[in-house]
């Protein structure tokens, strides 16, 4: 039978990069595994691989892209040691079938075929003739010409602030977005009037936040002036899956502000 110490040699452990991110409470802890597909009744989820089988806990977890929304899970094993994993990597290990084969192999065998797709694309459009006649030019220039539309502007990109800072907002409405990690819909709070309180202040215009238990304990009513902290990242909403019209948003929006706290109602 194989004992504790030798599995854990065996793991090849990937520590977090420095600070990550803990949980404010337990209602957090479990809206977060909500969002990562786990279930949320449990306080121990199992690590596995070709030689291991153990049983981790969850620390916190970090943040990264370019949106800033995306996570890496933090899980701490029996011996202490803390390692960073993808939460949908660590949803496929709660299956009893997971472990057959490397998802990390599969990975690697399907990126490589993706690239020699990417070689033999590439050796197609090569073949193709690189100069047309200058009379198919002419004729390919004019018919561009006249289906041509006036381009609108393009909006000047604003530069968000990358720590927490001071909102002023008002509930524009509630609705829900899909989730592919749980592929279900989740609640959101949409909130208009956007404002962050710095020097110069900046308008957002519209938002969007998670509806989150903490949230939901304000009793919130659409047309509410809010003021809060919180984090704000470039992360447009994505509609709900087949939802009633009142749970939709017409206009798009654009920004997500991730952990609102010091939640006041104005």
């Amino acid at each position: 039978m194989t004992t504790e110490a030798p599995q854990t040699e065996q793991i090849q452990y990937l520590p977090p990069k420095g600070d990550y991110e803990t949980f404010r409470d337990e209602d957090h802890l479990k809206e977060k595994l909500k969002e990562w597909g786990l279930s949320a009744a449990k306080k121990e989820f199992w690590y596995k691989d070709r030689n291991v089988q153990q049983l981790v806990s969850i620390k916190g977890y970090e943040i990264y892209g370019n949106t800033g929304d995306f996570n890496t899970v933090i899980i701490e094993f029996s011996d202490g040691k803390l390692s960073s994993i993808h939460p949908a990597f660590l949803k496929e290990m709660q299956q009893s079938s997971f472990g057959k084969e490397s998802l990390i192999s599969a990975a690697a065998d399907k990126e490589s075929k993706g690239a020699a797709s990417g070689k033999a694309e590439t050796k197609t459009v090569d073949s193709e003739p690189k100069e047309k006649p200058e009379s198919q030019k002419s004729d390919s220039k004019s018919a561009k010409a006249s289906k041509s539309k006036p381009q609108k502007p393009k909006k000047e990109k604003v530069e968000l602030p990358a720590d927490k800072v001071h909102f002023t907002a008002k509930v524009k409405q509630f609705a829900l977005t899909y989730n592919p990690f749980n592929e279900e819909n989740d609640e959101v709070v949409v909130l208009e009037n956007v404002h962050i309180i710095q020097e110069p202040p900046l308008e957002l215009g519209l938002a969007w936040c998670s509806h989150s238990k903490t949230l939901k304990k304000l009793e919130l009513e659409t047309g509410m002036d809010l003021e809060f902290d919180g984090k704000v990242v470039a992360k447009k909403l994505a509609k709900g899956k087949d939802v009633e019209e009142e749970f939709l948003v017409a206009d798009p929006v654009l920004y997500k502000i991730n952990n609102p706290s010091k939640i006041a109602k104005k």
